[in-house]
């Protein structure tokens, strides 16, 4: 059956030839492609898979009104408007009898197959699966002649094969899938030692971090001469190496109990630090929370500045970044010397209090407790900080907004407990009180 768009009868050569399929017409649509084998393959599974994989610009004629999906069982209505029939059958049965696009009431509620569509779309799509199938073969076998290269060359030969093979893992999914299934991760993960080169460490770096390592292969990765590789490339590489380096470590350290060196949490922090790439604040985050959690490291992430370098970039961190910073910071609150150095840093308070109610109820709930924390090392002194950078209003604010009532309950008791140590004229001025409701 013909269909009609714009007035004029569609068929396949009408498609091809005015360029509605898109591209630039008067082509074969998909000279291989229309072969009987290729016709065959099932619909629904070249759409999920070319969505999953790449991104397709699928003609809008292909495309159901109601949906705003490929269209997979085509039929059109008296009105000529075609859509997917499981949705054209669910507006029926909704108690509508109209047709969606162009509100008109039918004269006659059938359905008929819109054949030469669905021929369409099945051949278009089996072009594009077609293409896609054969690139990813080539890509399969380019990744298996490059691992079989690496094992063989050595110098600036294997740096060049690591690159192509990096490239290759970052551009294609199937790429990653054949060097995990062909051993590809422990022979990666081989090059690194303590007689690697960085250039050779760096291209390994960057290709594992973007493939799925089992447990073999992150023990195997956590070998001391391995981490000791990543530590001196984390310090001496250029930022897209580092970030990807902190990557790999966050993978890495995740459930173990690897003690980090000094070294590496220098390194994190000067990643976090770095203003001009927010990819690697992130990354340098999301490591020093796993990091933190481990009660041992504590101490030497404190030890090397890292409350007062946290502290002072926070009015710079996105909301995500605020998350992060504000978790490790309640750790190592619960530490004496954590809780000692917020003390000691004149913008803990201040920072601290303009956030209350202002990211999300975990971040809320983060600061309370760092709070807490700061002001029982001496309540006479950091209760009226507290109070003169506006956190009984904020308290106010937290007790009275709808978050849950355990920070409701945890804000009463800080706000109590600023009453009891804070001069009452301040604390009913700074809270815009009256005197009756104090």
């Amino acid at each position: 059956m013909p269909m009609y768009t714009g007035g004029q009868v569609l068929d396949l050569e009408t498609a091809v030839k005015d360029g509605i399929l898109g591209g630039d017409g008067g082509g074969v649509i998909c000279s291989d492609v229309t072969t009987p084998n290729l016709v065959k393959y099932d619909l629904k599974k070249m759409i999920e898979q070319l969505d999953s994989i790449e991104e397709v610009d699928v003609p809008a004629v292909f495309i159901c009104p109601i949906s705003l999906e490929p269209m997979q069982d085509p039929v059109t209505l008296c009105t000529g408007q075609t859509y997917e029939r499981s949705n054209i059958l669910r507006w029926f049965s909704l108690g509508h009898f109209t047709c969606p696009t162009t509100m008109q009431e039918l004269w006659d509620d059938s359905v008929t197959p819109n054949s030469t569509l669905y021929h369409l779309i099945q051949t278009w799509f089996s072009q594009k699966y077609f293409i896609m199938k054969k690139r990813s073969e080539d890509v399969q076998g380019r990744c298996l002649e490059l691992l079989e290269t690496l094992k063989k060359v050595k110098g600036q030969t294997r740096v060049q094969t690591l690159k192509e093979l990096r490239k290759t893992v970052a551009t294609h999914e199937s790429a990653k899938k054949t060097v995990v299934d062909n051993g590809g991760v422990s022979f990666i993960s081989s090059l690194l030692g303590p007689f690697t080169s960085h250039s050779v460490g760096s291209e390994a770096i960057t290709i594992l971090v973007n493939l799925e390592l089992n447990s073999d292969c992150i023990a195997n990765l956590l070998q001391p001469n391995k981490i000791s590789l990543m530590v001196d490339v984390l310090n001496d590489g250029s930022t897209e190496t580092k970030i990807n380096c902190v990557r790999l470590m966050e993978t890495l350290f995740n459930g173990s109990k690897t003690v980090p060196s000094l070294s590496l949490l220098v390194g994190v922090l000067r990643l976090v630090k770095n203003r001009r790439h927010p990819p690697g604040i992130l990354a340098g985050l999301r490591l020093l929370k796993i990091i933190s959690s481990q009660q041992s490291l504590g101490n030497s992430i404190i030890s090397i500045g890292g409350v007062q370098h946290l502290v002072e970039m926070l009015p710079q961190f996105n909301s995500e970044c605020l998350e992060l910073s504000l978790y490790v910071l309640e750790i190592l609150s619960l530490i004496p010397e954590g809780a000692l150095a917020l003390k000691n840093c004149a913008n803990t308070i201040p920072n601290l209090v303009k956030l209350l109610m202002k990211v999300s109820e975990n971040s809320t709930r983060h600061v309370l407790s760092i709070l807490w924390e700061v002001c029982k090392l001496s309540p006479g002194e950091f209760t009226v900080i507290a109070v003169n950078a506006g956190l009984a209003a904020k308290l106010l604010l937290v007790i009275q907004s709808g978050c849950s009532p355990v920070l409701k309950q945890r804000s009463a008791e800080l706000l109590k407990f600023c009453s009891l140590n804070c001069k009452s004229t301040i604390f009913i001025s700074k809270c815009k009180l009256t005197s009756t409701l104090h």
